[in-house]
């Protein structure tokens, strides 16, 4: 049995999850029982690094303002999907250029700003 804590709608919760008929868990099982949020696809580019979306989902909140100077590992949104909230960090330091706004809905590899 594993053991996770989840966070839904700010409140946690402690979940087990039995592992049944596998000797070792599929690549698959692992990345999802990691229970973390993937990290956004970072691309640079001549005018910064692009954040890509990780995954389809809506632009719940923005957490910095438009041209603020962010740390590498910062939040800079968060991208709810199937009603979980999840944090998208800042790839790298520099200042953010959103493409995104609040309440928008987002395809994966959706462009979601640039650091520069």
């Amino acid at each position: 049995m594993r053991n996770f804590i989840i966070t839904v709608d700010g409140k946690q919760y402690e979940v087990g999850v039995e592992e049944v008929g596998m000797a070792t868990p599929s690549p698959r099982v692992a990345a999802v029982a990691a229970a973390e949020a993937p990290k956004p696809a970072a691309k640079p580019v001549a005018g910064g690094t692009k954040v890509l979306s990780p995954f389809p989902g809506l632009i719940k909140n923005l957490l910095v303002a438009e041209g603020a100077s962010v740390k590498k590992d910062q939040p800079i949104l968060v991208l709810e999907a199937m009603k979980m909230d999840n944090d998208i960090t800042a790839p790298c330091a520099g200042k953010v250029s959103f493409q995104v706004v609040k309440g928008a809905n987002v395809e994966s590899d959706a462009l979601l700003a640039v650091i520069g």
